[in-house]
């Protein structure tokens, strides 16, 4: 599926370790759905969570956001329209770069070296599958510059944060994003918390062809508002999917 991205204001971060609300109908009302999180998510839960969106809303937009590469296999491959791997700029060197060199350091191994493995992680995906497995993770992998800041947050333990990022360092990021790595989105992640609009209004005016998405905090329709004027081009929502579908509603933007 080719992401329409002028039409995406709402997205949703769909926890795959939390249970789906008892409302689970809502999420059809969003414009993309991302499927992730920072704690005890698996690849089985992940694939729980993705079929039982696709159940509700069939045309609704997936993407899978891993953590680990124990969390992709060649099933989440096929149910999702993306993997989004995150780049976190202010993390450890381990969630920049070597989480992803082990990654294709992995798919480029010849298929005789991966030989006998029944379990299709990415760790055994060629020998599992062959190359054409590869040629399909190749089509469905993007890259996310990501910038996590809140400190006391479950994404930045596992990410390495120990520091945030100035409004002037966030937009640095945000140009680097766009012309030298050229990733596609760019996250500013403040999760469980509002950060305002300070960093979106700094990355924003450094962002043409590159998606800019805010996600923290968002539980009103007035900071849905705030964030998508200063320049986000999409919110994320998460933590009240879960927990109040009511609230979760008054974030979503009137349509056109």
């Amino acid at each position: 599926m080719d992401i329409a991205w002028q039409d995406i204001r709402h997205v949703t971060k769909v926890d795959p370790a939390k249970p789906l609300p008892d409302d689970p109908g809502v999420i059809a009302d969003t414009d993309l759905v991302i499927v992730g999180g920072s704690d005890d998510v698996t690849e089985t839960n992940t694939l729980a969570a993705v079929r039982a969106i696709d159940d509700i809303a069939p045309d609704l937009p997936i993407f899978q956001e891993p953590y680990s590469a124990t969390q992709v296999s060649t099933d989440t491959i096929d149910a999702v329209d993306s993997i989004a791997v995150p780049a976190v700029y202010n993390g450890d060197r381990d969630n920049f770069v070597g989480k992803h060199l082990d990654l294709f350091t992995e798919i480029a191994r010849k298929p005789d070296e991966l030989a006998g493995s029944s379990v299709p992680l990415v760790g055994d995906l060629v020998a599992s599958t062959g190359v054409d497995a590869v040629a399909e993770l190749a089509t469905k992998l993007i890259g996310e510059g990501y910038v996590v800041q809140h400190l006391d947050s479950a994404a930045a333990s596992v990410s390495g944060v120990e520091t945030t990022y100035t409004p002037d360092q966030v937009a640095g990021a945000a140009l680097a994003t766009e012309t030298f790595y050229d990733f596609p989105i760019f996250y500013v992640e403040y999760s469980g918390t509002y950060g305002g609009p300070k960093d979106v209004t700094a990355a924003a005016r450094y962002l043409d062809e590159t998606v800019l998405l805010y996600g923290g905090g968002i539980d009103t329709r007035e900071k849905a508002t705030a964030i998508l004027e200063a320049g986000a081009d999409a919110i994320v929502v998460g933590d009240c999917f879960h927990d109040d579908p009511d609230t979760y509603r008054e974030t979503i933007p009137p349509r056109a």
